[in-house]
């Protein structure tokens, strides 16, 4: 076995002098240690060896493999310092030459959108507050005036994990946590993810609301509006239209929806606003007493409005989109011409 040791030695010193390329390389070293390799089915003889014998034969088979296996080491480094001299010697770059430009990223347009009325409410004199988009019933219904027997729960096909834990159907119930937590006179906007059972063109499991809430003394509808006007106004320009309807919502009392002139055509009616010239942005209203009494506030020395809408919708808006769901497919080419 000595004699075959060193014979394996001395062709490998032979060989690897020899040696031209990466692919000669692989072959000698698969010849000599692969599984089927010379050096391999030597060693498989071990246990033939005498006792007496083994620890001089194991001490010449170490010699005979690190030599190998340091060999095989500085050529493969060898053909690797060429490969990178070569790659440096083609692949030059003339730093004279004019720039190709860099392409920059851009905000998603619910981004855009959330930190472009953030920043106009937070000018009105707003804080931004947040909450968990896991929430319990209590906060996300009961607290603002929706009891388990409530008919307006109806309209919304809610996410539940358990009977008192659900998604959150809408960032009100922050504003629950917020009117328990805080001392009026306050004022709050609310961003963030909501969730419901809904799904088509315009409509999404997932989507981003905006709610907005002041608590004061002899704050008033007339006060909301005015408030209204003036954030509309920033968010799609002076000449917009704002108009108000009466409607309904279990948080107030009264309660209105407001419309804004359609920004893609100013009012005159386009595809987009199916006509009319206005589209229907948000809701909001006086806060019911009896919301601002449920969580410790005095109605009698306190009054509150509140607004709420649809970031996503917004977005759509200022892009011209008419697919909601165009916002959550990542296509880079729709998410380049909404910059």
């Amino acid at each position: 076995m000595e004699k075959e040791l060193m014979k394996i030695k001395d062709e490998v010193a032979t060989s690897i002098s020899s040696i031209s390329d990466k692919k000669e390389l692989i072959e000698l070293k698969l010849q000599i240690l692969g599984k089927s390799g010379k050096l391999t089915n030597l060693l498989k003889g071990m246990r033939d060896v005498p006792a007496e014998d083994r620890p001089r034969v194991g001490a010449l088979v170490n010699e005979v493999r690190n030599f190998i296996e340091n060999a095989i080491s500085e050529k493969e480094k060898y053909f690797a310092d060429i490969e990178l001299q070569n790659k440096l010697n083609n692949e030059k770059v003339d730093i004279t030459l004019p720039s190709k430009g860099i392409k920059t990223g851009a905000l998603h347009p619910v981004s855009s959108m959330i930190d472009r009325f953030v920043d106009i409410c937070v000018n009105l004199g707003f804080s931004v507050v947040e909450g968990p988009e896991i929430e319990s019933d209590y906060y996300n219904f009961e607290a603002v005036n929706t009891p388990k027997s409530h008919p307006a729960r109806d309209m919304q096909d809610s996410f539940y994990f358990t009977d008192n834990i659900l998604l959150r159907t809408q960032t009100t119930a922050v504003q629950a946590r917020a009117m328990q937590e805080m001392k009026p006179p306050f004022k709050i906007i609310v961003p963030g993810k909501t969730y419901r059972n809904d799904s088509d063109a315009t409509h999404s499991p997932m989507f981003n609301q905006l709610e907005g809430l002041v608590v004061d003394e002899n704050v008033s509808m007339a006060d909301l509006k005015n408030l209204l006007s003036v954030m509309m106004k920033r968010l799609f320009g002076e000449d917009t239209k704002i108009r108000f309807r009466p409607s309904y919502f279990p948080f107030t009392e009264p309660s209105i929806e407001v419309d804004v002139s359609c920004p893609q055509c100013h009012g005159e009616g386009c595809k987009l606003c199916k006509g009319s010239g206005y589209l229907e942005l948000l809701g909001a209203g006086v806060v019911n007493p009896k919301v601002l009494d449920f969580n410790g506030i005095n109605s009698k020395k306190y009054k509150g409005f509140a607004f709420g809408f649809g970031i996503d919708r917004a977005s759509m808006l200022f892009t011209g989109n008419t697919d909601m769901r165009s916002l959550f497919k990542n296509d880079i080419r729709f998410l380049k011409q909404s910059r």
